[in-house]
Formats: structure tokens, sequence, C-alpha cells
């Protein structure tokens, strides 16, 4: 069997603004080239794996049923888009959380490596084809830690490199 590549994909600050916990439709707003970028890497071939720390769950700010209904919404525009994301990760703990389950200091959080091991595992993707796009260092750490061979930092601090920016030097190949 041969394993397929994933584009890995953290999601407040790669795929939508940042705005701080966003947990409620009306606060995510997709980046600007994000869809087109999104429909180049599935039609290069690649799975689209999304991969999010959400703490505000283990802080008390929002449930992990609101995660998941704000998760439903985005795959549904996607999906008009003629997007399909092969699956979404969320880690919900933090270890200063007040929620007693989710107060943990577990191994899907970012910058550990869990939620892109278990999508590996999962559906049989190849980490030494894959990618990652990530606007934090902890992203980029958590892919290295799941030997993703193209760990790219994207976002602010970036020289406005944009997730369709990184998307297009990836699969232009070497110069």
């Amino acid at each position: 069997m041969t394993l397929r590549p994933a584009a890995f994909l953290d999601r407040d600050g790669v795929l939508n603004d940042d705005l701080g916990y966003v947990v409620r439709r009306e606060d995510f707003h997709w980046l600007p080239g994000v869809l087109d970028a999104l429909q180049r890497l599935q039609q290069a071939g690649y799975a689209l794996v999304v991969v999010t720390n959400q703490s505000g769950v283990a802080r008390g700010l929002y449930t992990l049923a609101d995660v998941e209904a704000l998760h439903a919404h985005m795959q549904q525009e996607l999906s008009a888009h003629g997007v399909m994301l092969t699956e979404v990760y969320a880690c919900p703990h933090h270890p200063d959380g007040v929620v007693g389950p989710y107060r943990q200091d577990c191994d899907c959080r970012k910058p550990r490596p869990g939620m892109i091991l278990q999508a590996l595992r999962e559906h049989g993707l190849d980490p030494a084809r894959s990618v990652l796009f990530g606007d934090k260092a902890s992203d980029v750490q958590a892919g290295r830690a799941a030997g993703v061979a193209r760990c790219i930092q994207v976002g602010a601090g970036q020289a406005a490199r944009d997730l369709a920016d990184a998307v297009d030097q990836l699969l232009k190949g070497p110069a």
C-alpha cells in the first residue's frame, strides 16, 4: 500500500483570522487565498488534515460541542468550494485548565505531535512526503517531532507570507 502525502494545517492564523478563541460562526473568517490554496493542495494529491489546539475548552470558555459545530460549519463551506478535509483533530486540553477532564498535560497539545501521529496512523499518511503549515513555532515543532518532511511557518511575522504564497512555493518545487 502506498502511503499518501498530507498537508497538515493549523486552524487559527493559517486558515482563518485569529481573533483569539474563535468558536462562533460569525467570528470565523477565511483568510484571503485559503480556499484556492486548499483546492490546489487537494488537486496535487494531498490529504488535508487540520490540527488545532483548542484550549478554550479546558479554560471553560466554550465546549467541545461548540468546537465540533464550528468545524462542521467550516467543512460545509469547504465542501461548497469542492474541498474535502480528510479529518479535523482538535486538542481541548491545557494543563492550567479549569474544566477537570480537560485540565491535563497531554500528548496531543502542540508542540507535542500526538494529533499528527494519530492522523498518520488512522489515514495511512506518509510523513516523508507531507507538509505542515502553522503560524506558531509550536506548530512547526509538532510537525518536526512527528517526522513531517516540510514544516512551514506562515502568518504574522513571516514577511506577510500567507498560506497561498507558501502553497505556490511548495507546488512549484525546487527552482
